[in-house]
């Protein structure tokens, strides 16, 4: 074997040259989500759109992407129903032939303090980030080929432990968990399993109800002085979801700007 086919990924190796590369993105209506929707698309990748409730925005993602001569597609899927997501695979593998590519960016943020917390709420952020984790996952488990990656969602705070984040930074904890122990199970299939933990990052779901005093000292923490952009973190993930990014397996990449 020579030098080059020896550093040949074998990701590559094993996705016939002649077909489009077939990414699924949940949460890709907005924020991290939609810029990776972008992001992949620029790369060659057919994305099929995952959308809890806002139709208007995913079908502009589909059409951001098609005017570019990229292929996408919009499904409305509520994450944490196995029927539903059961059905947005099936729409990737009549659409576009298949599975290569899972970024689970799909997820519910509340903040109270633990003392505080109204358990309804609790459950609904555990519906969707833990529950929708471990559906999107079995069903990646299932359906993604050979050769292809995952990418789910942690949260840099899981490490930072901020007050307030209680509920949401239990449920990201359980997703790193999950994450690892998938990586592990598909052992053999040539498919990797990471997570991305984003510090903060100029979303909507995280400015939302936060002043501009609190948004500067959060921006003034990272030794880079500033927040992260939907840019920043959706570069990881394509470097994840391409073959050069395959010899990362079974990792949290805590992508925040060296803030911890």
């Amino acid at each position: 074997m020579s030098t080059q086919e020896t550093a040949t990924p074998r990701a590559a190796l094993n996705h016939p040259a002649d077909q489009p590369r077939v990414a699924i993105v949940t949460g890709g209506s907005r924020g991290i989500g939609r810029e990776t929707v972008s992001r992949l698309a620029a790369d060659g990748f057919a994305v099929v759109v995952g959308y809890a409730g806002n139709r208007e925005l995913a079908e502009a993602a589909v059409k951001e992407v098609t005017a570019a001569g990229g292929r996408a597609v919009a499904v409305q899927a509520d994450v944490a129903d196995e029927q539903q997501v059961a059905a947005l695979f099936d729409t990737a593998e009549s659409e576009f032939g298949g599975v290569d590519v899972v970024v689970h960016a799909a997820g519910r943020m509340y903040l109270a303090p633990i003392a505080d917390l109204d358990l309804a709420k609790l459950d609904e952020v555990h519906r969707t980030n833990i529950r929708g984790s471990f559906v999107v996952a079995q069903q990646t488990a299932r359906k993604i080929r050979r050769g292809g990656a995952m990418v789910t969602f942690s949260t840099s705070v899981v490490g930072l432990a901020f007050p307030g984040y209680g509920a949401y930074s239990a449920g990201k904890g359980a997703i790193e968990a999950l994450t690892m122990i998938l990586a592990r199970e598909l052992r053999g299939r040539d498919v990797t399993v990471n997570a991305v933990a984003p510090g903060p990052t100029a979303t909507d779901l995280f400015l939302e109800g936060k002043d501009e005093e609190t948004i500067a000292r959060l921006a003034a923490q990272p030794p880079l002085e500033r927040l992260g952009t939907p840019a920043d973190i959706a570069e990881v993930v394509a470097f994840l979801a391409s073959p050069a990014g395959h010899w990362v397996n079974g990792q949290v990449i805590r992508a925040n700007g060296g803030i911890i």
